[in-house]
C-alpha cells in the first residue's frame, strides 16, 4: 500500500530538515542570535520556524535554500515576539533597524527567494567567522568556549562538559549564565574586524581543538570516532593557519591535528574497537599527513610566540618519527609535557606527563606519578585516566589493580566501542589472575 501524499510530503520535509545536520542548525541559530543578541530567544524562534517549515514545506515544497528560509522565518517571528513581549522591552530599540531590513511581518510566502545581506567579513569562512563572533571579550573565557561548542559547533551539553572536564550540571549552569550575560549586555554576534582577531584567537583555537578531540574519541554514542568532526576541525584549523600565517600557535594547532589524524587508519580494529597506541600497526599511519604535520610542527617550534599548541605538535611529532613505542624518545616527551604544564596546568597534561615519565624512567615511577593523580575530582570523572592507569598496571603485572581500574572506567560515560574494548581487557586480566 503506497503512502498518502500528506505522509510522503511530511517524509520529504523531515528528510530535508535532518539533512541540514547539527552544523546547518547551528548556522541558522547563530544567524538569528546575531540579529537579536539573545540565545534563548533565538533558540525558541528557530524551533518555531522548524515547526512552521513542517507545515509550509509540506504544502508548498522544500525551498531551494532551506537555511535561508528558516533564518528569515525565525527572524520575523522574533520581531513579532519582541513587539508583544514587554519583559524584553529593552530590545525594542533594535526593532527599528530590523524592520528596515524586513518591513513585512506576516506569513512567509517564500523566504528562500530573499537575498540575505552579508557584511564583509575578514574571516574567509562563515562558520569560523561565527566562532570569532562568539568569542566576545566581555564573556569569560570558559563561557566563550562553551557557548561556541554548544550552539555553533553543534555539540551536546554532555559533550561540551566532557571536553571541559566539568560535570554536566555545572556546564548547564555555565551556559545559562553566559546567555544571561549576552542578553543583559546586548552583545552582538558580529564578526570582529581583522585587528581584533588575535585577541579572540585563543578561544577559537580551543574550540577547534575540542571539536577534534570529541571526534577523535567520542564521549558517548556507539562508534569510537566521528570522522566528520575531526575532518571539520582540520578544515577550520587550515583556515586559521591561512588567516594568520605568521602565528606559531595556528601552525602548531594544524600540525598537531594532522599528526594525530595520521594514526586514524590504525586506531580501530575491524569491529570498530580502539587499538592502544602501543599495539597499532604504524605502517598504516598516513605518511602524507605525517610529512605535512612535521613541517608545521617544526615551523611552529621556531616561530615567535610558540605556546601550548606548538608544544603539543612537538609531542605528536616525536611519536610520528618513532618506529615503535619502545624506540620512542619518551624522555623528550616527558620534558615537553613539563613545558606544556607551564602553559596549561591541568590534570590531563599531568596525566600525559605521568605516562611519558613511566615509559622513560620505568613502570614503577610512572605508576607512582599516576597514583599521585588519584583523587583529582576532574580525573576521577575522566574515563581516559582510568584506562591509562589500567593499561599501566596491567603492563606492570598488577592484574588485580588493573581489573579495578578497568571496572572504574566502565562505570563512567563513554562510547560503546570503547566499552567493548574495556570489557574484553577486563576479561583478559581476570583470566591472567587465575
Amino acid at each position: 500500500m503506497s503512502a498518502s501524499p500528506e505522509t510522503a510530503a511530511g517524509t520529504v520535509v523531515r528528510s530535508a530538515l535532518e539533512s541540514m545536520g547539527a552544523e546547518g542548525r547551528a548556522r541558522v541559530l547563530a544567524s538569528v542570535a546575531r540579529r537579536f543578541s539573545d540565545l534563548d530567544l533565538a533558540e525558541e524562534m528557530v524551533q518555531e520556524a522548524m515547526v512552521q517549515a513542517l507545515r509550509t514545506w509540506g504544502r508548498d515544497g522544500v525551498p531551494e535554500v532551506p537555511e535561508a528560509w528558516l533564518i528569515t522565518a525565525a527572524k520575523r517571528r522574533g520581531i513579532d515576539t519582541l513587539r508583544r513581549d514587554q519583559a524584553r522591552a529593552r530590545l525594542i530599540p533594535r526593532l527599528g533597524a530590523l524592520q528596515e531590513r524586513d518591513p513585512g511581518s506576516g506569513s512567509v510566502a517564500d523566504p528562500a527567494d530573499e537575498v540575505l545581506s552579508r557584511d564583509f567579513s575578514p574571516v574567509p569562512d562563515e562558520r569560523l567567522g561565527l566562532f570569532f563572533a562568539c568569542a566576545h571579550p566581555v564573556l569569560k573565557p570558559e563561557e566563550r568556549i562553551a557557548l561556541t561548542l554548544r550552539f555553533l559547533a553543534g555539540l551536546s551539553t554532555a559533550e561540551v562538559a566532557h571536553g571541559l572536564l566539568v560535570p554536566v550540571p555545572t556546564m548547564q549552569q555555565r551556559l545559562v549564565r553566559a546567555k544571561r550575560r549576552i542578553r543583559a549586555l546586548g552583545i552582538s554576534f558580529d564578526v570582529p574586524s581583522r585587528e581584533l582577531l588575535p585577541e579572540r584567537l585563543a578561544a577559537v583555537q580551543r574550540v577547534v581543538y575540542l571539536l577534534f578531540a570529541e571526534g577523535f574519541a567520542r564521549s558517548g554514542g556507539q562508534a569510537h570516532v566521528r570522522d566528520d568532526l575531526t575532518e571539520e576541525a582540520i578544515r577550520l584549523a587550515k583556515v586559521l593557519h591561512q588567516l594568520m600565517p605568521g602565528s606559531a600557535e595556528a601552525a602548531g594547532l594544524l600540525g598537531l591535528l594532522l599528526l594525530t589524524q595520521a594514526r586514524r587508519p590504525a586506531r580501530t580494529d575491524e569491529a570498530g574497537r580502539p587499538i592502544p597506541l602501543a599495539e597499532q600497526d604504524r605502517s598504516r599511519w598516513d605518511g602524507q599527513l605525517i610529512a605535512e604535520g612535521l613541517a608545521l610542527a617544526e615551523r611552529a617550534a621556531s616561530a615567535p610566540g610558540a605556546g601550548a599548541y606548538a608544544i603539543q605538535a612537538a609531542i605528536a611529532a616525536v611519536h610520528a618519527e618513532a618506529a615503535d613505542v619502545e624506540s620512542t624518545d619518551w624522555s623528550q616527551i616527558a620534558v615537553l609535557y613539563r613545558m606544556l604544564e607551564s602553559y596549561e596546568p591541568n590534570p590531563v597534561v599531568r596525566l600525559g606527563r605521568a605516562v611519558a615519565w613511566g615509559r622513560a624512567r620505568g613502570m614503577q615511577e610512572g605508576l607512582a606519578q599516576l597514583e599521585d593523580l588519584v583523587g583529582d575530582p576532574a580525573l576521577e570523572r575522566f574515563r581516559p585516566f582510568h584506562i591509562a592507569r589500567a593499561l599501566t598496571l596491567e603492563e606492570a603485572g598488577d592484574f588485580a589493580a588493573a581489573g579495578a581500574a578497568y571496572r572504574r572506567a566502565l562505570e563512567l560515560p563513554g562510547n560503546e566501542a570503547e566499552s567493548e574494548f574495556l570489557s574484553l581487557a577486563l576479561l583478559g586480566v581476570q583470566n591472567a589472575q587465575k
